[in-house]
């Protein structure tokens, strides 16, 4: 091989690293780009629930939708929650159709009510969350997600 061609092919072979090496952090962004690779799922909980509504509980719509779940999501990207739940110890379940957008939230009211980016509603006529419950989230595939349980029989908040 000529001196020439030797160095066009070094020439060709260095660059070839430089495009492999600025490649590389969009690759190793922890996302998955069609490789096959596991990316880490966006962390999304459950956050402040309010489950004994505030003043009488007399059934009225204001009165349900008083009690209410906050999901979150903590990650920066978009979660698809359509067809993960939320439901309670009595299986009572709410089915998402949203999508919830990175670092933020939304409250699941029970009660009836017009949906917003930040307020749903399961547009039940009856309270769901008792004093002695858990509030259970699963993904679109039944896995369960998060939970936290409270009252006597649980001794207060766990996850």
């Amino acid at each position: 091989m000529s001196r020439s061609a030797r160095r066009i092919t070094a020439a060709v072979l260095a660059s070839g690293a430089l495009v492999a090496a600025a490649a590389l952090p969009a690759v190793a962004d922890g996302r998955d780009h069609g490789r096959g690779h596991h990316a880490p799922r966006p962390t999304v909980v459950l956050g402040k629930i309010q489950y004994d509504s505030p003043g009488r509980d007399n059934g009225s719509n204001r009165s349900l939708n008083g009690e209410w779940v906050t999901v979150t999501n903590t990650g920066r990207h978009t979660v698809n929650l359509r067809g993960w739940t939320l439901s309670d110890e009595s299986h009572r379940t709410y089915k998402f159709d949203l999508r919830l957008p990175g670092r933020s939230s939304v409250r699941v009211h029970t009660g009836v009510g017009r949906d917003t980016r930040h307020d749903v509603y399961q547009d039940r006529r009856s309270y769901v969350w008792d004093n002695s419950d858990t509030a259970t989230l699963r993904d679109a595939h039944g896995h369960k997600v998060d939970s936290t349980s409270w009252g006597h029989r649980h001794h207060g908040p766990r996850r």
